[in-house]
């Protein structure tokens, strides 16, 4: 097993600062923005970009946290879907929702998400960002932000790693021989 650092701590940080920064941009602001994490690193790059854009513009923003469990379409091979709570305390019609993740691949997270949000209401526009975009898409579902794009190999594995879970932030790809 070989592995190579894509990112590294001080990487990761200046990605995130660059993608909140394209987020605000983007909308021309953050009025009506709501950034809602994907279980589990994408709730916590949610909470990260929630902090700089606050530290940026001065404004408390909503966060919502999403678990996609029963949205998947894989779900029945799933022994024992472990189901997290879903929780958006704010209404979803006519905001733009951020959806935050931390790797995109085939899209089926994503769509996934999309139809998981679109239970709860109807959302003005659904935007996509994610720390590390390794293409290789299943689904027409691109990222409005990404911080990286690695154009992954079958046999590479891209992991993000991040303080709240890993102990440490780094994107690392794995490649198995």
């Amino acid at each position: 097993m070989e592995n190579r650092v894509l990112l590294d701590n001080k990487a990761v940080e200046r990605t995130i600062n660059r993608i909140a920064h394209e987020i605000i941009e983007k909308n021309k602001g953050v009025e009506k923005l709501r950034l809602i994490g994907i279980r589990t690193r994408g709730v916590h790059l949610a909470q990260r970009l929630k902090q700089k854009i606050e530290e940026i513009e001065h404004i408390s923003l909503p966060l919502g946290v999403l678990d996609i469990t029963m949205y998947r379409d894989d779900v029945f091979k799933l022994k024992s879907p472990g189901l997290k709570k879903t929780e958006i305390p704010f209404d979803v019609n006519n905001i733009t929702a951020i959806l935050v993740d931390d790797v995109m691949q085939t899209g089926r997270t994503t769509r996934a998400a999309i139809d998981a949000i679109m239970d709860l209401g109807r959302p003005k526009r659904i935007q996509l960002a994610v720390l590390v975009d390794r293409g290789d898409r299943e689904l027409p579902i691109h990222p409005d932000y990404a911080g990286i794009v690695h154009s992954a190999h079958p046999e590479e594995n891209v992991l993000v790693r991040l303080s709240e879970v890993d102990n440490r932030d780094e994107v690392v790809v794995v490649t198995s021989s």
